[in-house]
């Protein structure tokens, strides 16, 4: 009898612990931090969709990390790309086809899940509402300042597989 009051308890632990690591992986916004693809923006898991035009990595990472489509609703991106001439206090025109495959493509793939699906202040990753329940009670301003990291839109400086749409807590370093 003895025994079998092991296995139980055994049992017992190894589906709470379970239990536990899917809830751990669920408030990792259902996806283990890789959802700006599938349900939240179309396309494949992570971060860049498989029809990322080449423009979109050439003119949009070429002053920052180009951003998972699903980060934003897709009148996020409409207004964004409707306005390159004033690119957050920079003028990011580019030329009308490369303009119209990147609109394509981010709209096309734009965030659709609710806490994405709302357009955040002046169309600002860093302002929208799961960024700042992620970040807000997490990361006060003297980290962001820091050198090492510069700002709130420099995802890579912390989220080390930022770039191929990964974003898992669990894995975040913050630099010196």
């Amino acid at each position: 009898m003895p025994r079998l009051s092991h296995l139980l308890k055994t049992s017992l632990v190894l589906l709470l612990t379970a239990g536990s690591m899917h809830a751990a992986w669920a408030d990792d916004d259902e996806g283990g931090g890789r959802w700006w693809g599938g349900s939240w923006g179309g396309g494949s898991r992570g971060g860049m969709v498989s029809n990322a035009p080449p423009q979109y990595k050439t003119e949009c990472a070429s002053c920052h990390m180009a951003y998972p489509a699903g980060l934003l609703p897709a009148g996020s991106w409409q207004n964004m790309m409707a306005n390159l001439s004033k690119h957050f206090g920079n003028d990011a025109s580019i030329d009308a086809a490369s303009a119209s495959a990147i609109s394509q493509y981010l709209t096309s793939n734009a965030g659709t899940y609710k806490r994405v699906s709302e357009m955040p202040p002046e169309d600002r990753i860093t302002e929208s509402y799961w960024f700042q329940r992620k970040h807000g009670k997490h990361v006060n301003n003297s980290t962001w300042a820091r050198p090492s990291i510069g700002s709130p839109s420099n995802c890579v400086a912390c989220h080390q597989g930022a770039e191929n749409g990964d974003f898992n807590e669990h894995s975040v370093r913050i630099p010196n």
